[in-house]
């Protein structure tokens, strides 16, 4: 039977002679041919490097030149982020955001010789966040040493481009993206029926979903999802949102990734965001196709990014627009997404802390790649305390990650989405009237904001850590937190009652 597991991050890494130990010499003429840019293959084997030592990378650590070589790398475009102190993201919280700018403006045209027209690429309307053009070392050095400086980062550096061009194996993989299009029969023994004519996944039944259903189907909470789209062709998450047994509800659709010079729409490109919606809020339908866990939940999502590898600047842009637009939004009270990076994002960083800042309870995929990749650990911005880090397990278990999936100890949950045969959760096709199967941390992820919607509905009244808290004491390991596994899975039925 064909199956489709969606890799969050199918990663592949080189590990090469070329450190950064190696590029140190005291030959003078090694020094001159240093001021150079470094490589792709040598920004790369530092960071790998770096993250096999300490289990992450992050620019505010890197020297000044293996900072400006990735610049120079991808595009000359610079991140910044700036405040009176680290926490000092929010502009409108922010009194001297407008001075801290213009100076920081007035000190890129100063070394780069050209007005600010010229490397002015944006400047962030909710965040003391901005994207310049930088061309020289000095620059960068210089701005790394302003009091006002929260970060410099390279804003379109494609690390997951260059590992690919280095690994053969890498650029061999079609699933690299988490994309993918695929419909299949599903297997009778991986979901049960129930009324109007709705399957309702293996995976559910684990949890004690059908059961919490009775207390409550999510009705009144809107959730957000920041992911790939939705398809256009699936009309149960469209015109046939309300049906069967769902009702009264709403999904709206934004886009917020910039292809080009404009947004290319909210419809999903890849096929991974329809299955995350599927899973959270599919309706209780007629159709004999499977059921979200909150099915009578409100759901807006932002297609974000064209897969779920979030390396370039239009697709970092569109994950902090989405952020900040569904932190505005005061109906939405969850956010999901099941995208990320192996190492943080200044600007995606700020718009997690702004969503969390809002009141928003934030779900995150913990991580799913190739088993060689698996070291990594769990993934930004999942890693972020502000966010809620999932997991998947395999089938009766909560210790024991599917053969894809992250693990580590800034998970907080997990979800059992692989059976002992390989199979995973039955979802909704991109196909209007088909079925498929996803999995991974991603569907781990979807499927655990849906449940936090079910305890929000229940409880509408609660505030966010209410809500957590609930959740928590209706897992496996509460209230001791499993080293790798958070609290475990989740017992749906006793989290609602």
């Amino acid at each position: 039977m064909k199956k489709s597991v969606f890799y969050l991050l199918a990663l592949f890494f080189v590990l090469n002679s070329c450190t950064g130990d190696e590029l140190q010499n005291e030959n003078p003429a090694i020094e001159t041919v240093q001021k150079d840019p470094l490589t792709g293959k040598q920004i790369n084997a530092e960071i790998n490097s770096t993250i096999k030592n300490t289990g992450t990378f992050n620019w505010k650590n890197a020297s000044d030149h293996l900072l400006w070589s990735a610049v120079f790398r991808g595009n000359r475009m610079v991140s910044i982020g700036f405040g009176s102190s680290k926490d000092d993201f929010d502009r409108s919280l922010s009194a001297d955001s407008k001075t801290m700018e213009a100076e920081i403006a007035g000190l890129i045209r100063q070394y780069e010789g050209v007005e600010q027209t010229r490397f002015l690429i944006s400047s962030d309307q909710y965040l003391n966040q901005m994207d310049v053009v930088i061309e020289k070392k000095e620059t960068i050095t210089a701005l790394r040493k302003m009091k006002t400086i929260r970060y410099v980062e390279p804003g379109d550096y494609h690390y997951f481009e260059i590992e690919n061009s280095l690994n053969p194996n890498a650029k061999s993989s079609s699933s690299s993206s988490g994309c993918g299009f695929e419909s299949t029969a599903l297997n009778a023994a991986d979901y049960t029926t129930t009324a109007p004519n709705a399957r309702v996944p293996w995976a559910f039944t684990k949890h004690n979903i059908p059961n919490a259903w009775n207390y409550s189907t999510g009705a009144g909470v809107t959730i957000g999802l920041i992911d790939t789209g939705v398809s256009p062709e699936q009309t149960l998450l469209g015109s046939s949102f309300n049906t069967g047994a769902s009702s009264g509800r709403t999904i709206s659709k934004f886009g917020s990734y910039v292809n080009g010079s404009t947004t290319d729409g909210p419809a999903d490109q890849c096929g991974h965001g329809t299955k995350m919606a599927s899973v959270m809020a599919a309706p209780k339908n007629n159709a004999g196709l499977p059921v979200g866990v909150a099915y009578n939940a409100n759901l807006i999502t932002y297609r974000a990014a064209s897969n779920v590898v979030l390396e370039t600047s239009s697709e970092q842009n569109g994950v902090k627009t989405a952020f900040t637009a569904l932190a505005n939004t005061t109906s939405v009270k969850i956010i999901s997404m099941s995208m990320g990076h192996i190492f943080s994002v200044g600007k995606i960083e700020d718009g997690v802390k702004y969503a969390y800042s809002k009141g928003k309870l934030i779900f995150c995929a913990g991580g799913t790649s190739t088993s060689f990749t698996n070291f990594v650990g769990v993934i930004f911005p999942a890693s972020m305390p502000e966010t809620q880090a999932v997991t998947g397990v395999k089938e009766g278990t909560s210790n024991q990650k599917c053969d894809v999936c992250h693990s580590g100890s800034q998970i907080d949950f997990t979800f059992q989405m692989e059976r002992a045969n390989g199979n995973t959760v039955p979802v909704l096709s991109y196909y209007n009237n088909q079925a498929d199967y996803v999995g991974g941390s991603s569907v781990a992820t979807a499927a655990t904001a849906g449940i936090a919607a079910l305890v929000w509905a229940k409880n509408p009244s609660w505030t966010r850590e209410q809500v957590l808290n609930k959740m928590r004491q209706s897992a496996t390991y509460y209230p001791t937190v499993n080293s790798n596994y958070g609290y475990g899975n989740i017992n749906v039925l006793a989290a609602v009652q």
